[in-house]
């Protein structure tokens, strides 16, 4: 098994202190990190010199680019209600995503990833947000967003930009727009489904050309991955998943964990890394029987997503010691 934190690139910390922070997150059992966002010489010879294997997390059809923004509007994916991503984003600010029906913007996130690929010390990348917008949330959070999605609504429903619609009328020879009931066209949601897996195979391709793994957080089954946000990711060939079994979300207690899990393996031959949500356990009893769950189903590791107390560092290295 392996074992994972997901952290971010910290430019304004000291040499000691990242050593610090890296020695201790070995010392503790982590063999990994998956680090966000981009590029930072200094911090990678730092993980690497700790004994970590370094993964570069990557945000991916959720664009945070300004100069995309600026030079790309018409990448942005549009609402079935006609909202742009770029111009109103759906739940929160920063939610703009970019269509990977266009090849223009496959291309784009597959240079991307080449960067990051190419770097000598890096091992991996790992994908995130490689999906479309959740056209329904997590039910452990539509009361914070004063929502009830039962049914599809149309504000979150996407991709309905002109640009897409003109290629799909060119490849299927129909509008989007004109489908009687586009939240149940079987059609539709399986061309969105493909889209974001040829965007995927495009990225792999050219990660494993420099001799790197791919890896990718997505959401806790394919079976609620292809509901939530048009994410087919049973057919990824990847190194490794890591699902965001974050129970939580969907307002299950930490037994959910095992199910998803059964599921996924059933589902893939590719190794399962299960995602924890260290907020989600009430005590470290929870935390000590998640990891349990995980080891008993077969799990080829998990990755912590959150704060970690000494009181859940200390159930994570008796867990590492023990399998």
């Amino acid at each position: 098994m392996k074992f994972w934190v997901w952290t971010s690139i910290d430019r304004t910390a000291t040499d000691e202190a990242l050593t610090e922070k890296y020695s201790q997150l070995r010392a503790n059992g982590i063999t990994g990190v998956f680090l966000a966002d981009g590029i930072d010489d200094r911090e990678f010879q730092i993980v690497r010199s700790c004994g970590l294997e370094l993964h570069c997390w990557m945000i991916t059809t959720n664009c945070r680019e300004p100069e995309v923004r600026e030079q790309h509007p018409d990448w942005y994916m549009v609402s079935r209600s006609g909202k742009s991503s770029l111009t109103d984003p759906p739940y929160v600010h920063y939610y703009r995503w970019l269509s990977p029906i266009l090849p223009e913007v496959r291309d784009h996130i597959t240079a991307r990833a080449q960067r990051l690929a190419e770097h000598p010390l890096v091992q991996g990348v790992h994908l995130d947000y490689v999906r479309y917008p959740d056209v329904i949330l997590p039910v452990g959070l539509w009361k914070e967003y004063g929502l009830d999605q039962s049914e599809e609504m149309a504000d979150y429903d996407f991709d309905y930009s002109e640009r897409v619609r003109e290629v799909v009328r060119a490849d299927m020879g129909w509008d989007p727009l004109d489908l009687t009931d586009p939240s149940h066209n079987q059609d539709w949601l399986h061309y969105r489904y493909k889209s974001v897996t040829t965007l995927v195979d495009q990225v792999t391709r050219f990660v494993h050309e420099y001799g790197k793994e791919i890896t990718a957080a997505v959401f806790p089954t394919p079976s609620m991955a292809r509901k939530i946000c048009r994410q087919d990711w049973d057919k990824w060939t990847l190194d490794l998943f890591c699902p965001m079994i974050y129970h939580s979300f969907y307002n299950e207690q930490v037994d959910w964990i095992g199910k998803c899990m059964l599921e996924n393996i059933a589902a893939t031959p590719v190794p399962i890394c299960a995602g924890l949500y260290m907020p989600a356990f009430g005590n470290p009893a929870e935390f000590s029987q998640a990891l349990q769950i995980v080891h008993q189903r077969g799990g080829a590791g998990v990755s912590l997503f959150g704060d970690v107390s000494d009181e859940y560092w200390r159930v994570f290295r008796d867990f590492v010691s023990s399998v």
